[in-house]
């Protein structure tokens, strides 16, 4: 019987690899919303982030007897593997996406006033079109950053550049994030007053 809490993660890597169902069924679960949010905010679609997520697990199921420890977190290979499946969707599909309403994310009603909720949607989906504007690699940044709430150090590991790197790539892709926010609303100003 396998019981999880008697093991590290690295033993339940090691018990996936030598083709331990349960073991990687754990994995799974562990990693599967961080993994099917990466891919949603970089695709924009919740079914093909639901179809790349599967195919993620099903490369990591296929592949995980040749994963071997090179001292970065078992989320690193995952994101590798989903990067590359959002690489080759983008390339496929030769467009990027925006979130349709119909796929946007729901928000929680905060308080008794619906005009306020409206207003936060809009906002929301503002600010995703903008982040949609960004080169792929600050995509990344932002999602691994805001939405999976990983260190600097993560991201570094999972996008294969040193946490400096991270550190300066995050500055810039804030300043450059900023500017174009502004940007977006001088011109949503400029049209209301003309």
């Amino acid at each position: 019987m396998f019981q999880v809490e008697e093991k590290s993660e690295e033993q339940i890597l090691a018990l996936a690899a030598s083709g331990d169902e349960e073991a990687f069924a754990w994995l799974y679960q562990k990693y599967i919303n961080r993994i099917y949010n990466y891919v949603y905010f970089r695709t924009g679609s919740a079914a093909d982030a639901e179809d790349l997520t599967a195919k993620v697990f099903m490369r990591a199921m296929k592949h995980i007897r040749n994963y071997r420890d090179l001292g970065l977190p078992f989320s690193a290979w995952l994101y590798r593997i989903a990067h590359n499946l959002v690489a080759n969707w983008h390339r496929d599909n030769g467009r990027r996406k925006e979130i349709p309403l119909d796929d946007a994310l729901p928000l929680p009603i905060l308080g008794k006033h619906p005009e306020s909720e409206v207003v936060r949607r809009e906002e929301t989906e503002k600010l995703l079109r903008i982040l949609r504007k960004l080169p792929p690699e600050r995509q990344q940044l932002i999602i691994l950053k805001f939405v999976d709430q990983l260190s600097n150090a993560e991201i570094g590991e999972i996008m294969g550049k040193s946490e400096g790197a991270i550190k300066s790539l995050y500055h810039r892709t804030l300043l450059s994030l900023r500017e174009e926010y502004e940007r977006y609303f001088d011109d949503e100003h400029s049209k209301l007053t003309n």
